[in-house]
């Protein structure tokens, strides 16, 4: 019994060095006791579709604060933060929670696992180049690992766009973390793989034909193009449907209004009102 205890006092000794070597909490307490409780009520859901769970979770956070530059604190690691977020961490946080119940899991640690394989590269945590720091990154290397799916092309109108992403390390002064040297260098050959790259996009004029808003499903992500010649998106959000009428709205992590907000507008004038944007690209959970 006492050896028995012992194994078992040294196992969750470990687990602890790992969780706090590993994983950055704004409240470890209160962040896992709400992961759990998120969980077991999707869990507690029929879904019909991998994005239906993505919706479900999205409309969880309705409220919650936007908070900005929450991953950016040295030592680089997984950053869990559910009291602020803002457009990519909302997302990043609702497609891994999607993605722990649509395999049946119900632990925060599983979520942990699944967020960690979205965000970086490879699903591993090396330095803050790991990171997915361009949407153009972050969709070629999920995709390529099979977490989801740009499904741009499947919609009855799209077109293609050719961009040469190299937005933060000609801005360099904007990123803290590329004061190092060698971090900026390999910012620099990561974004020497997206020269000429080109990429699907729907134009705002699109957005409000009746058959591209029909190919909506409630929680498709949908990145926001920039027109800005060295970046591909700006924002981040979450489709949801509206009961009534169909029409597609933004579940998002406003800066602007400062929380998680559903817009008030359909998406097509919610797009079409901000000429920083060209259109939409539109992805899609495979679990």
């Amino acid at each position: 019994m006492k050896r028995t205890i012992l194994i078992f006092s040294l196992l969750f000794a470990c687990f602890s060095a790992f969780a706090q070597t590993e994983v950055r909490f704004g409240d470890e307490a209160a962040d896992t006791l709400r992961l759990t409780r998120l969980l077991d009520d999707g869990a507690a859901r029929r879904f019909a579709l991998p994005e239906d769970r993505v919706a479900f979770f999205a409309r969880q956070f309705i409220g919650t604060p936007y908070g900005a530059h929450t991953l950016d604190v040295s030592p680089e690691m997984l950053t869990v933060r559910l009291d602020s977020l803002d457009c990519m961490t909302f997302v990043e946080t609702c497609m891994a929670l999607a993605y722990t119940v649509g395999e049946h899991r119900m632990s925060w640690r599983d979520f942990v696992y699944n967020l960690r394989r979205i965000r970086y590269r490879g699903g591993e945590v090396d330095g803050y180049p790991s990171r997915l720091h361009y949407v153009c990154d972050w969709a070629v290397d999920n995709q390529h690992r099979g977490n989801f799916s740009d499904v741009t092309r499947n919609f009855p109108r799209h077109n293609e766009i050719l961009r040469t992403i190299d937005f933060m390390s000609t801005h360099r002064n904007a990123y803290p973390a590329l004061a190092d040297s060698a971090d900026f260098a390999r910012i620099r050959s990561i974004e020497g793989g997206y020269r000429q790259h080109r990429f699907p996009y729907i134009k705002t004029i699109d957005l409000g034909n009746k058959a591209v808003k029909e190919a909506f499903h409630d929680g498709d992500v949908v990145g926001f193009v920039s027109n800005l010649k060295d970046l591909d998106v700006t924002h981040m959000g979450i489709v949801v449907k509206d009961t009534s009428t169909s029409e597609p709205h933004i579940l998002h992590a406003s800066m602007t209004n400062g929380k998680v907000e559903i817009s008030a507008q359909p998406m097509a004038a919610f797009v079409k009102r901000n000429r920083q944007w060209l259109g939409v690209r539109v992805f899609r959970l495979n679990e």
